[in-house]
């Protein structure tokens, strides 16, 4: 039918780049936080790619929600502000006729999230966190990037590499600052490289350096010059990543219905069905009325949204709580959005037919 062909087409093309300028602006977010880490020193800079990528993932399954129902409320609204929407009126179509079109081009995309949020995002929580673990089990020396200050977790050392020549284990022109029981030192020195002993220790050895230690006027300051300085690497034991409800599969929230995985269980659920909702909402809110503006009913929508997304978030946060009950909560809110739905499916229709009828 050239009905539901034009919409699925016209709904086709305004998702890409909807979904691709959300995309953008969330991704660039969460990038700039990232960057602002790595350069505290509180992340690698080699990991920044792999965290911004488990976000992405966390992230699909309400960016695609939210691509839908601007993509669905702006391509009807356009109908509505050319005119385009009354002819088909006129032709005598119901406004229930933009029910399958919308559900063609949303269900599969519904099932997209679903499997997102039930499935792949635990994924991703979980592998971030081993990931993140990993990382905090790194030593000091895979930290270093060249012309980068870089400082260890502890905050107990600050170093600075100016480059690497040749082999990818050998520096120059090094800096370290640390703190042992209260005692400042710094080193410099012109090179340095690792090397591993035969019983498995790591050594950093600088050559042809300097080491200042206390403070200058103390009468424990010493300056020492060496050809050569050993210091062993000390090695962090991985650890296990705390299990959280975030990082737990669906199955595992089911077979363990505690308070705080029941929550998390409910906001799984939530995504898919209020993503089916929001995109039948956007029917009638995509109506256009000439005396309220053309941007009144975008308002609207996106505080329905708003509101919508914050009233999943406290049902989640109850039912984690054990202030509201999962077969209650899991619900609720997704009947009040489907009563608006049809309120508003009502409201529509009437005015048409009073438009039709004048």
């Amino acid at each position: 039918m050239i009905f539901h062909r034009a919409l699925l087409r016209e709904f086709a093309g305004l998702a890409g780049a909807v979904f691709m300028t959300l995309f953008s602006i969330a991704l660039t977010t969460r990038l700039i936080r990232l960057l602002g880490q790595a350069a505290g020193g509180k992340i690698p800079t080699d990991a920044v790619i792999a965290f911004l990528g488990f976000f992405a993932l966390h992230a699909l399954p309400v960016l695609l929600s939210l691509t839908m129902f601007i993509s669905v409320l702006l391509t009807l609204t356009r109908g509505w502000r050319d005119s385009e929407m009354v002819i088909w009126f006129g032709s005598g179509l119901p406004l229930t006729a933009w029910l399958k079109p919308v559900l063609l081009f949303a269900l599969p995309q519904i099932a997209v999230i679903a499997a997102l949020s039930l499935f792949i995002s635990p994924w991703a929580a979980q592998m971030a966190a081993q990931y993140s673990t990993r990382v905090d089990a790194r030593d000091d020396l895979s930290r270093v990037s060249p012309g980068v200050f870089g400082e260890t977790p502890g905050k107990d050392r600050v170093f600075f590499v100016e480059s690497v020549s040749g082999e990818t284990q050998t520096v120059q022109n090094v800096f370290v600052s640390s703190v042992h029981q209260t005692r400042t030192g710094v080193s410099m020195s012109r090179s340095g490289h690792t090397e591993t002993a035969a019983n498995g220790d790591r050594f950093i050895v600088l050559e042809q350096g300097r080491r200042y230690e206390g403070a200058p006027g103390d009468e424990q300051y010493r300056i020492t010059e060496f050809d050569r300085y050993a210091a062993r690497i000390e090695t962090k034991e991985g650890r296990e990543p705390a299990v959280t409800h975030k990082s737990l599969t669906t199955l595992a929230l089911i077979g363990n219905p505690t308070p705080v995985n029941l929550g998390e269980l409910l906001w799984r659920i939530g995504v898919p069905v209020s993503a089916l909702v929001l995109v039948l909402l956007a029917i009638p809110m995509s109506f256009v009325n000439p005396r309220a503006g053309r941007s009144m009913n975008l308002l609207f929508a996106l505080f329905t949204f708003i509101v919508y997304s914050n009233l999943l978030s406290v049902s989640q946060a109850r039912v984690a709580l054990g202030r509201l009950d999962f077969g209650l909560g899991w619900w609720l809110v997704h009947a009040a959005m489907v009563l608006l739905l049809v309120v508003m499916f009502a409201q529509r229709m009437q005015l048409i037919r009073l438009r039709l009828g004048s």
